[in-house]
């Protein structure tokens, strides 16, 4: 969720496009980067097929692309996203089948529970990775459901739900970048390559949550909570873009990067049209809202589905490796270092290692134990 902000007033955030890069300069910033511990925010943002040691093979087979820039784009269409508010507890009707529910209550984390047809009984809603302050937030796959009925029995009020579907609505066309990107050997698609809907940033014709950006400090993992063995994992991105932005009001999806089973990596929080994934020109990470509390400085890297039984897919773990290799050199990180977060919009401090989990911070489950379990592995993988 969003952080308060000091007495002073943040530097405004800058939308400039900034200037593309050349097959020629890529390769001549490769160069120069070899003999150095660093890299520029225009080499961690190379397009090209990358020689550098840091990189491995591409992780996935789908193509993604440059967000901004000056490469050539292409019409594709996506579902756009159908959604149906309903405030209070009892049965609500969708005008569509959803395929998930998200909820929001103030008072007790636990206070909610809710329930689809052909459930034998109310499930209760805890658990997942979204927090927000006094109260409790669940997503919940739906199964294409038509109605569900909350109850709040735990003492919840002020409850709020979403129905949301992201796989069946009219047509809608995002003109995608042509080429495919990678952040130095990880290709990843962008916000257009997934279908982001820009007009879920927006509120009252403003910008929600305006672009805040800050040196970065560590690197936070969770997974989403949601089913495994995702036969669409672009939609439920989707999805969870949808629940954070609107159900959660944040403005935009909570995490910089998220990973599905294949392997394949999605970029997140919209940082500026500069092509950049996470960061600004200078460097800077765009604050998210994966961390209530502790966002700004913190990259957060979600794994699509649960992992609390069950570990990651060889090619999500091979993915999230590697990203977090290439983000750790980027900006001179050790993966394996216990350090002082200083959150530098209010000075709050918290001891982490630079590359962690979500309860690292915060009283959850996230990223699962399983998942928790392998960090120690990542870390080292991360490090070599």
């Amino acid at each position: 969720m969003p952080e308060s902000e000091p007495p002073a007033p943040a530097p405004a955030a800058s939308h400039r496009r900034k200037r593309s890069l050349s097959r020629r300069g890529a390769l001549g910033a490769g160069v120069a980067v070899a003999g150095a511990a660093v890299l520029t925010p225009a080499v961690f943002a190379a397009t090209e097929s990358d020689p550098d040691p840091a990189s491995a093979p591409d992780a996935g087979s789908r193509s993604g692309s440059a967000s901004g820039g000056d490469a050539a784009t292409m019409p594709e269409n996506f579902p756009a996203t159908r959604s149906a508010a309903a405030t209070g507890t009892g049965t609500a009707t969708t005008p569509f089948a959803a395929a998930w529910v998200g909820v929001r209550w103030s008072g007790d984390p636990g206070g909610a529970d809710i329930r689809f047809p052909g459930d034998t009984g109310f499930r209760p809603l805890t658990g997942g990775c979204a927090t927000v302050e006094g109260g409790g937030t669940a997503l919940v796959a739906a199964r294409d459901a038509r109605t569900y009925e909350v109850r709040a029995e735990g003492g919840a009020t002020d409850v709020r739900s979403l129905a949301i579907d992201t796989a069946h609505g009219p047509a809608r066309t995002v003109q995608v970048p042509s080429q495919p990107t990678r952040v130095r050997g990880v290709r990843y698609l962008s916000r257009p390559a997934w279908g982001a809907d820009e007009s879920k940033r927006y509120k009252d014709g403003k910008v929600n949550s305006p672009e805040k950006y800050y040196a970065l400090q560590s690197v936070t993992v969770h997974h989403t909570d949601t089913p495994n063995g995702d036969a669409d994992p672009a939609a439920t991105v989707r999805a969870i873009y949808e629940y954070h932005a609107v159900t959660l009001d944040w403005g935009d999806i909570g995490y910089h990067f998220l990973i599905d089973e294949a392997g394949d990596v999605y970029e997140g929080r919209y940082s500026g049209d500069d092509g950049i994934p996470a960061f600004n020109a200078d460097g800077d990470l765009v604050t998210a809202f994966h961390t209530a509390g502790y966002n700004s400085g913190n990259l957060g890297i979600a794994l699509l589905g649960t992992l609390t039984d069950q570990g990651p897919t060889d090619a999500a773990k091979a993915s999230l490796t590697r990203l977090i290799k290439v983000i750790a050199r980027f900006k001179g990180l050790d993966p394996k270092a216990q350090i002082t977060y200083t959150n530098p919009v209010n000075g709050v401090t918290k001891t982490v290692t630079t590359v962690g989990g979500h309860r690292d911070w915060l009283q959850t489950d996230c990223p699962g134990q399983t998942m928790y379990d392998l960090l120690t592995e990542v870390r080292a993988a991360a490090s070599r």
